[in-house]
């Protein structure tokens, strides 16, 4: 008898499992991008959400817990309950180069599990039009004469706009002074007003300024230029040889979340950047549709932090 019971609520678990497998998602899920609104983050996440959630036939919604280049809205994601409804749209500050600056309150290869890359994106150096400067030497060139005067701003220490800008620094021997701000958001406001000169921010979110001349767009930070500006030259072709950035967005999920939830998850990003309408949304804003398996996102934050570790000591960022 009681090996009849046994038998019977056996059967019944694992035909449960499956179905508890496919339940998920059956609520909402909360997206957190760890920036201010404004700026490439929410160009890559809005389109995100709405896609993505048709897929999974969920509502995702887009929670901005901007600061510290990232780090506080990664760290809420790092210690969020790991089931799969609350994830984190994360790029190179927050998982590749916030660690090698400065102590962050989680380990960005043990705290999250990948799920997948959505886009890879560049960035372009613009500064005011009161600026008297309209190329980089021109720019390196003012910036030497005026050694401690200009500024650049960023969203944020530790982004990778202020990685940016620090590098320029370095390779172009001169010093500009660094302002960091909340956000993206916070940063364009003062560079279109005129109160900081410069800065590095992803190019999908400058190019209507630059379009409308509120910005003069002086190279872009990879080693090819972007369809969207056609005519402004690459960083090495500006006449700042070696110099090449660029970031990408990704999904990830608390450490521990069940394996069954990533593949879901990675199945449905893998399924809402092969829609026609979400890859051309992120093409026309400058960023590149760039799926990949969780795997491929591990081996991409281990390759970038190597890669920022080394810049970052080799340009002596602090």
């Amino acid at each position: 008898m009681r090996y009849r019971i046994f038998l019977i609520l056996a059967v019944q678990f694992f035909l449960t499992v499956p179905a508890h497998a496919d339940a998920y998602p059956s609520r909402s899920i909360s997206l957190i991008v760890p920036f201010a609104p404004g700026g490439t983050a929410d160009i890559i996440s809005r389109p995100l959400a709405l896609y993505l959630g048709k897929v999974l036939g969920q509502t995702i919604i887009v929670i901005n817990r901007g600061g510290a280049g990232g780090v506080i809205g990664a760290n809420l994601v790092a210690h969020a309950q790991p089931d799969g409804y609350t994830l984190l749209l994360g790029s190179n500050g927050a998982l590749t180069i916030s660690q090698h600056l400065g102590s962050v309150p989680y380990n960005a290869l043990k705290d999250f599990i990948p799920v997948g890359i959505v886009a890879t994106s560049q960035f372009v150096l613009v500064t005011h039009p009161s600026v008297a400067a309209t190329n980089v030497k021109e720019l390196i060139a003012l910036a030497k004469v005026k050694e401690g005067e200009l500024k650049f701003g960023s969203a944020g220490v530790g982004n990778v706009g202020h990685l940016a800008g620090e590098l320029f620094d370095s390779m172009a021997g001169i010093s500009v002074i660094h302002v960091p701000y909340s956000g993206a958001g916070p940063m364009m406001t003062d560079l279109l007003s005129g109160r900081t000169d410069l800065a590095f921010p992803g190019l999908s979110s400058v190019v209507p300024a630059i379009n409308a001349g509120s910005l003069r767009a002086l190279a872009v930070s990879s080693q090819t230029r972007s369809a969207l500006l056609p005519n402004v030259p690459t960083m090495e072709q500006a006449g700042l040889p070696g110099y090449n950035l660029e970031t990408f967005w990704a999904l990830l999920a608390p450490a521990n979340t069940p394996q069954h939830i990533v593949e879901k998850l990675n199945s449905a990003l893998l399924r809402a950047l092969d829609s026609p309408e979400l890859r051309q949304a992120y093409l026309l804003t400058g960023n590149v549709p760039s799926p990949s398996s969780p795997e491929q996102l591990a081996q991409r934050i281990a390759n970038d932090s190597q890669k920022w570790k080394e810049v970052i000591q080799k340009a002596n960022i602090k």
